[in-house]
């Protein structure tokens, strides 16, 4: 079932491919870094190899702050103004990290990043929930992931190409560039979805209201909490992968290609989960995706701790494929659960369910990242922890459903 407003809209194909270039931008600013990580660690003079993880958490922690305010804001004065204002906070936190010359200042532009990205993240998902609702919802989040994995896939390639041919921080400046572009676009091409009459006042009061009712929803709130529990994990994964291949395993340049291929099985996931999901459903889905997760992650716990936590490269190549084939079907699914039955209050549902998400799942992969000590017993044990309690959490969700 579609519900699509009257008035102006962009073609389907070029909708999802907007919506995907707004929520990639997060990803282009997570992984395009992630080559470089070990030379701004040097570069800054950084104490610990692990405190270069922040780069990549910190991001998700201003996300989780930008999304609180840009949904309401959407919800008052329009989807199109809220995003130009989160662009140029964004492109400010680049500016700034590509100039820095301590740690402290890059960790301010990477929340700056955060901050900013959070108006794509937040009303992407918002413009989808006011042209579509239900499975079709699922479907257009779903199509929105598999063009969107394409930037993980090349981002390590691009930073690691312009690391041949200039500094760190040259990757930050493409990355601007990219923004802009994007800004552009969306300005020019997207019309408002949300008319007059359905905006709402700005106020404090309407964020605690719209809070209040995902708490006393029990299907919103619970797969709210499943969604971050679980990308936790993920988040674990992307702190440590590089230090994980380009250091544990000595890949070296090789590493961006290992990464292309891993984030290939999260495409190929959402691609699947788009073709299924209107005839299987979002919760079977989901609950089998978690299963998978729970089992192998236990079974590879065993082998990678009989290994003293460096097992074989191709059998941490095989785990890690179908862990992330797994969290590619939840990523879509979850958040078109969580939204569901919030598409009264979309704006400050979406800004909500996606900061609560955030803020679950950062302190979670800080916690399982830092742990990492040269061995993935404390990643796979993570993982298997995290889809353990949230299978837990899903079922106590649908048990409302049920009843």
């Amino acid at each position: 079932m579609t519900a699509v407003r009257a008035g102006p809209t962009l073609p389907f194909a070029e909708f999802v491919a907007l919506m995907a270039a707004m929520m990639a931008l997060i990803a282009l600013a997570i992984d395009a870094i992630l080559p470089a990580l070990g030379e701004i660690g040097t570069d800054l003079r950084v104490a610990s190899a692990n405190d270069t993880q922040l780069l990549i958490s910190l991001i998700f922690i201003g996300m989780a702050l930008g999304q609180l305010i840009y949904g309401p804001l959407s919800d008052s004065v329009g989807r199109k103004p809220a995003v130009l204002i989160g662009m140029g906070i964004f492109v400010l936190g680049c500016l700034l990290s590509a100039l820095a010359t301590d740690f402290e200042t890059m960790l301010l532009g990477r929340l700056l990043q955060g901050i900013g990205v959070g108006a794509p993240r937040t009303i992407s998902i918002a413009l989808v929930r006011d042209l579509y609702q239900g499975a079709a919802m699922a479907r257009v989040v779903s199509f929105t992931m598999t063009v969107f994995i394409m930037v993980p896939m090349i981002a390590p390639a691009l930073g690691q190409g312009i690391l041949w041919v200039a500094d760190w921080r040259a990757i930050f400046m493409v990355i601007l560039a990219l923004g802009v572009m994007l800004l552009l676009w969306f300005m020019l091409r997207q019309p408002e979805t949300l008319p007059p009459e359905r905006r709402l006042p700005f106020s404090l009061r309407q964020v605690g209201l719209g809070m209040a009712e995902i708490f006393s929803n029990r299907i919103a709130l619970g797969y709210t909490l499943a969604s971050g529990i679980v990308f936790g994990a993920f988040l674990a994964y992307l702190s440590t992968v590089q230090q994980v291949f380009q250091q544990q395993y000595a890949l070296g340049d090789g590493f961006a290609l290992v990464f292309a291929g891993l984030s290939l099985a999260i495409g190929a996931a959402s691609y699947v989960n788009a073709r299924l999901v209107m005839r299987l459903g979002m919760q079977r889905m989901s609950r089998q995706a978690l299963l998978l997760i729970c089992g192998s992650s236990i079974a590879f716990f065993v082998l990678a701790h009989g290994a003293d936590g460096h097992p074989p490269l191709w059998w941490l190549l095989s785990y890690y494929s179908l862990v992330l084939f797994c969290t590619g079907i939840l990523f879509g699914n979850m958040n078109a659960l969580a939204m569901e039955p919030l598409g009264h209050i979309a704006g400050i549902g979406a800004a909500v369910v996606g900061s609560l998400s955030t803020l679950i799942s950062a302190p979670l992969g800080i916690g399982i990242a830092r742990a990492y000590a040269g061995g993935v017993e404390p990643l796979v044990l993570g993982y298997a922890g995290c889809g353990v309690v949230a299978l837990l959490v899903m079922g106590w969700a649908e048990g409302k459903r049920e009843k």
